[in-house]
């Protein structure tokens, strides 16, 4: 085994535990503690696929600010056992064949999945080109064939930072 084969088991382990304790915490500030720690093994999974941009999207984004507003969320409405409701048995037996039949159609689309590989050298790799997904690469297509559409959307921002100012604004 080489070493992005044992990182990519550790970072799954990890994220596969993290997640499991998201769901089984008690304390909803810990769930959300886990859930970025499950974000940082998925960014570290994209960075061994050579994603570096969607790796520092992820971690900012996700990890960064909406989970910085869900731990702001849960820390305001301050949930505790007296104030939550209890959940009738057919609302737990409906939540659990939910549950079990995404994880058959998501297993089902796994195991029927078609990999697209091609023999370099006679190894079997699944890319054969080692620039997928640079930053550079979404650069020079973004500014060289989508420049229209990206100007015009900083233009929009832009009209709803400045309409979002104007409508905040006491008189």
């Amino acid at each position: 085994m080489n070493t992005v084969q044992i990182l990519f088991w550790i970072l799954s382990g990890l994220a596969i535990l993290s997640a499991l304790m998201v769901v089984l915490s008690k304390n909803p500030v810990h769930s959300v503690l886990w859930l970025i720690l499950v974000f940082f093994c998925i960014s570290g999974h994209y960075v061994l696929l050579n994603a570096q941009f969607l790796a520092i999207v992820n971690l900012i984004v996700y990890a960064g600010a909406i989970m910085v507003l869900f731990l702001f969320v849960v820390m305001f409405i301050n949930l505790n056992k007296e104030s939550e409701p209890q959940k009738n048995v057919w609302m737990k037996l409906a939540g659990t064949i939910a549950g079990g039949c995404f994880l058959v159609s998501t297993s089902n689309v796994v195991f029927n999945a078609q990999t697209v590989s091609k023999e370099i050298g006679g190894k079997n790799v699944m890319l054969s080109e080692g620039s997928i997904g640079l930053i550079g690469n979404l650069g020079k297509v973004l500014f060289n064939d989508y420049v229209v559409p990206f100007e015009i959307s900083s233009v929009l921002f832009l009209s709803a930072m400045v309409g979002a100012i104007v409508i905040g604004k006491k008189d």
